[in-house]
């Protein structure tokens, strides 16, 4: 079956309402020296069963990590997604949600919006959280180029433990406002150094930004480091690249952090070849005007029924543009519906119990690579190897066992270049664990 609906009748009938008898009549603007004189070097037309097995011939021709293991994270994490996730975000009337121009139309989109923010307000201990972003990097942007509105400064603090690829965004953004970057440094058991902190902070810094749990895996001192910021008046930015995190740690917002911006594709949202993904946000009631994007608020109608507003909505195409907070900020809607389904389907003791279950398979593999961890810091499900001889000819070594190992760092951090960095999830059997341990220190001997 052919996806063309035109008939050889009807395309005669359209050449002729427009005046020309056959359809290469319509080239014939373009010189005949610059023609192509024979048929494309095409195979012909397969039908579209023969297409199918095609295809599904080459799928099995991939490498499958469900059986032997998965154990990269870095940004992506491999969570398990209950089937409701899916049951329910494909259904016609969310499956196209958008941000809704006529939002007092929208009810049912508006309600889903108002239910993701409550949710991450109450993950981050934060008062109030936007409509969503597009991802982490972007969200973090967003939160320096927020406290430069609070502040007026145009300076932040960066750790070299910061996501790389979040980095590079941030740089991207900051590029051409002549906002520069300090470099914070970290201790041996991979936190901040809390006494360069106090001497590298004045009055110059908008913030200085933190990612917990930091990109080597290591949970910082958030508690700390704000009450360093605030010492100083500098806003203190918390970025989080593993959602699961925020159901086992203590909240940002009891710990005195100003805003939080992160990445939420472990709420239920599948790797995707890299997006959409999901960008977190969330602040203090006293920012609240200068937050990036849409809030959505709870009211009553004219007959005293609970319903929904667009109560702030700062982008450029709903107030002035020299007044929108930003111009490049969007309401991932589908995304921020797929992680208030996942939320609401674990539940607060089931997000809890899977958050238990990523520390304790973590540190079941840290114990039987004791030898090899670099950094002693605390850690959720994320952690640096150092390896005995490259790491991409280790990963070679896992991929031939349908394994999918770490992150080598050498590509960020040339000094790290005999490091790897490992996640664990839920997802990994402790058959699966031990035998990434063995295939990790089997160390391969030269030929």
């Amino acid at each position: 079956m052919r996806y063309l609906s035109l008939t050889a009748e009807e395309k005669l009938q359209m050449l002729d309402a427009i005046g020309i008898r056959r359809v290469e009549d319509l080239f014939a603007v373009i010189p005949p020296a610059v023609r192509l004189k024979e048929a494309l070097k095409i195979p012909e037309a397969w039908a579209e069963s023969t297409v199918l097995d095609y295809f599904k011939s080459l799928g099995k021709r991939n490498a499958s990590s469900e059986r032997h293991g998965y154990f990269l994270g870095a940004g992506a994490y491999n969570h398990f997604i209950p089937s409701v996730v899916d049951a329910v975000i494909s259904r016609s009337e969310f499956y196209t949600a958008y941000t809704p121009y006529q939002p007092e139309i929208s009810q049912g989109t508006l309600q889903a919006i108002f239910e993701y923010q409550t949710l991450i307000c109450q993950l981050t201990g934060m008062d109030v959280a936007n409509a969503s972003l597009y991802d982490g990097a972007s969200a973090l942007a967003e939160a320096v180029l927020m406290a430069q509105r609070i502040t007026g400064r145009s300076r932040a603090l960066v750790p070299p433990s910061l996501h790389p690829n979040y980095r590079q965004v941030l740089a991207t953004y900051l590029a051409n406002l002549d906002f520069p970057l300090d470099e914070l440094r970290l201790e041996p058991s991979g936190r901040l150094d809390l006494n360069y902190l106090e001497s590298a902070l004045d009055d110059r810094h908008a913030a200085v930004v933190v990612q917990n749990p930091n990109f080597f895996g290591v949970i910082e001192d958030l508690k700390a480091v704000s009450a360093i910021a605030q010492r100083h008046s500098v806003l203190t930015i918390a970025t989080v690249t593993e959602a699961i995190s925020l159901a086992l740690l203590q909240p940002a917002g009891q710990l005195g952090i100003d805003i939080v911006a992160g990445e939420g594709q472990s709420f239920g949202i599948p790797f995707n070849y890299g997006g959409p993904y999901l960008g977190l946000f969330a602040t203090r009631n006293q920012y609240l005007r200068q937050i990036p994007g849409r809030l959505v608020g709870q009211t009553v109608d004219t007959r005293g029924r609970r319903s929904f507003v667009l109560t702030l909505s700062t982008r450029e195409q709903h107030i002035k543009r020299e007044r929108a907070t930003s111009n490049i900020c969007t309401n991932q809607g589908l995304c921020a519906l797929t992680a208030s389904v996942y939320l609401c389907a674990l539940g607060k003791s089931g997000l809890r119990q899977l958050a238990e279950h990523n520390v304790k398979k973590a540190h079941y593999l840290k114990n039987l690579l004791k030898d090899y961890v670099v950094f002693s810091g605390p850690i959720f499900n994320e952690m640096v190897l150092t390896c005995d001889e490259h790491p991409r000819k280790i990963n070679r070594r896992l991929f031939g066992e349908g394994i999918v190992g770490g992150l080598p760092l050498g590509k960020y951090y040339p000094e790290r270049s005999h490091q790897m960095l490992i996640c664990v999830t839920e997802q990994n059997s402790r058959a699966q664990i031990k035998r990434f341990a063995e295939l990790f220190k089997a160390v391969e001997v030269a030929k």
